[in-house]
């Protein structure tokens, strides 16, 4: 009986086993991939990448033909490789080279050989390629740019490299990839999916037809095309004004978050990373340590802001309740502080300022004494500090604001935690940090943050997050672009620093660079800009700053705009907004005044100071005295040296 019961157990886990073999082998095809077999070719079908427009409906990116060699290095039989060279136009040293790079990539799979043949190259090639067993054309797409401009905002596509491939398994060696800008942050959008055919051979590697009748096979899915928030004009105009000049221009839709222009100077064509000749221009650009025009400063550059940044501490002393609109302060050609600290000014001496004048004359002496009340309401200054702080990042600054675009600084705004580090525990006061008063302080912003903070004064209070996309094909964006991020100072106290901005333009430091028919608000600054020479700090001239918004009633554009070693605000920035929401808001320019000065101006010979070896002096402009006493109607003078 224990025999035939052992018997019995061999027989039924046999057959068993015997089952789920028979399973996994015929029937199961869970997990199965084709490519296992070594008998199996996978030939891909490449979709057409997506389309890219911009807020108007015009084509700014779509694709031409392109055409790969392809080598699957297994398949390789001996060849005439002086004559496949020839016709490849590479030297035998390519050759070996591309060779071990495939077949170390895989032998059996398949591997660009020579990317991107022009037309002519691929007609002559086609006729041979029979000859050259393991060889193949593969047909793809590149980008055709339809325009010159917005190459930080567009990005472009190249090969996938080693991390890619580790990385992402849905790529294969020599496939395109997204790279910077749009499109890099919406790749999965717009590359579609690929289709696949799997080729049975037979053992002398002859096609047989399609691998078990092409239940594995898939079509290509073409990518979506998008349509950017970005106004191509508006972008291609704010590229000409910017023309020998460095920095960045961020113009933003305050009632939606849309960026309708991005731009970084100096810039390039993108249409220089496309095609065999990307990998030299790149590098050419890439190796340009001058002027890096790669580095897009719209995003990742950070400036001190200046005086644009009374206006948040105005707001934030108007919601502590430590000012009101008729509070008054003395200027004293600056401000005295500490033992012995001066914050200098350019308000005539003994001029007595309250917040409307305080802005358009964008005294220091009155942000200053604003701040330290800020920060002595509390019975510390960590705590103070601790407040002041929650107030500016609810305004976006300090952080990435979560737009949608791959690249970004955060910006800066010091804490508590920070001066502890500098000064120590209960050892700093107001005054070791009032230069936050004036925005030359510790805070760091960039271009679009700057922007978004004018878009939050334009809107009263409350900002959207700024984003790049309007429209996906048959999609939807995302939900936070449509959330409203509210501050922490209460809408009633934006009016009065509004109206503060509108002087600015009717009496103040940009009265003489008002547009015709456009109410428009906005705040000059200029920021302290150093560099190192020879491991020595020493001062440049300083970087112009501008932002501004029109219609002050319904406003339709905010725009922060800097200009490297540019002197003072309405000498390039100033000019450099004003234009730009005229070109928006108008379609035409009417201050072509303003335009030539800008177009025919350069800043090269100012960048090229640091780099002569000679010596040289800084304009800054933040000390100039006037002759008059009454500076409500200043009259410009010619030499076009502003109110500072």
């Amino acid at each position: 009986m224990r025999k035939l019961l052992l018997s019995s157990i061999i027989v039924i886990v046999a057959i068993v086993y015997i089952g789920r073999l028979s399973y996994l082998q015929l029937l199961d095809n869970t997990n199965k991939n084709p490519l296992d077999d070594t008998a199996i070719k996978a030939v891909y079908d490449y979709p057409e990448r997506g389309y890219i427009y911009d807020r108007n409906g015009e084509l700014l990116v779509a694709n031409q033909p392109s055409y790969d060699v392809m080598v699957i290095p297994r398949d390789v039989k001996p060849l005439d490789t002086v004559e496949f060279c020839t016709l490849l136009n590479i030297s035998k040293e390519d050759f070996s080279r591309k060779f071990e790079k495939a077949y170390t990539y895989s032998p059996r799979l398949p591997s660009v050989f020579v990317p991107q043949l022009s037309k002519k190259e691929y007609a002559i090639l086609q006729e041979k390629m029979r000859k050259y067993e393991g060889f193949y054309i593969q047909k793809r797409s590149l980008r055709h740019y339809m325009t010159s401009v917005g190459a930080n905002i567009l990005g472009y596509i190249s090969e996938v490299n080693d991390w890619d491939l580790k990385e992402y398994s849905y790529y294969q060696s020599g496939e395109l990839i997204g790279r910077q800008g749009v499109e890099k942050q919406y790749e999965e959008v717009l590359r579609g999916r690929k289709g696949v055919k799997f080729i049975q051979k037979d053992r002398f590697n002859r096609v047989i037809g399609p691998y078990k009748e092409g239940i594995y096979d898939t079509l290509p899915v073409p990518g979506k095309d998008i349509e950017l928030t970005i106004d191509n004009k508006l972008q291609a105009y704010g590229e000409k004004l910017m023309i020998h000049k460095r920095g960045g221009i961020v113009a933003l839709d305050p009632k939606t978050g849309q960026i309708l222009a991005l731009v970084t100077a100096p810039n390039y064509d993108p249409d220089l990373l496309v095609g065999r000749k990307r990998s030299k221009n790149y590098t050419e650009l890439y190796y340009d340590s001058i002027a890096k025009p790669l580095y897009d400063r719209a995003l990742n550059a950070t400036y001190p802001p200046g005086s644009p940044f009374k206006t948040v501490n105005a707001l934030i002393g108007l919601q502590e309740g430590v000012i009101d609109e008729q509070t008054t302060f003395t200027c004293y050609h600056g401000y005295r502080y500490g033992r012995n600290s001066f914050m200098g000014c350019h308000c005539p001496y003994g001029s007595v300022n309250n917040l409307d004048r305080g802005i358009y004359m964008s005294c220091n002496a009155y942000f200053a004494n604003t701040y330290r009340r800020i920060i002595e309401k509390y019975p510390s200054a960590a705590e103070g500090m601790d407040a002041w702080q929650k107030h500016v990042e609810s305004f976006g600054l300090g952080n990435y604001l979560g737009y949608d675009l791959p690249t970004g600084q955060s910006g800066k705004v010091p804490d508590e935690d920070y001066y502890n580090l500098i000064y120590g525990p209960k050892r700093w006061f107001a005054t070791n940090t009032l230069s936050n008063a004036i925005g030359q302080g510790e805070v760091l912003t960039t271009p679009i943050q700057l922007a978004n903070l004018t878009a939050t004064i334009a809107n009263r209070g409350y900002y959207f997050t700024p984003h790049i996309i309007k429209k996906i094909e048959n999609d939807t964006i995302a939900h936070k672009f449509v959330e409203k991020h509210q501050t922490t100072v209460d809408p009633q106290y934006f009016e009065p620093v509004v109206e503060g901005m509108r002087d600015v333009y009717e009496k103040g430091t940009a009265q003489w660079i008002k547009i015709p028919d456009i109410s428009m608000a906005g705040k000059t600054g200029t920021a302290e800009n150093f560099t190192k020479i020879n491991d020595k700090r020493v001062q440049l001239t300083d970087h112009s700053i501008f932002v501004a918004f029109a219609p002050v009633e319904d406003p339709k554009i905010a725009i922060a705009v800097f200009v490297e070693n540019g002197y003072w605000g309405s000498r390039w920035a100033g000019r450099i907004a004003g234009l730009m929401i005229e070109k928006y808001i108008k379609g035409e320019i009417t201050r072509t005044d303003m335009e030539e000065y800008v177009l025919n101006g350069s800043l090269e010979e100012e960048y090229a100071k640091p780099l002569s070896g000679k010596s040289f002096t800084i304009n800054d402009g933040k000390f100039i005295k006037w002759p008059v006493k009454d500076t409500v109607n200043i009259k410009v003078p010619n030499n076009d040296k502003p109110i500072p």
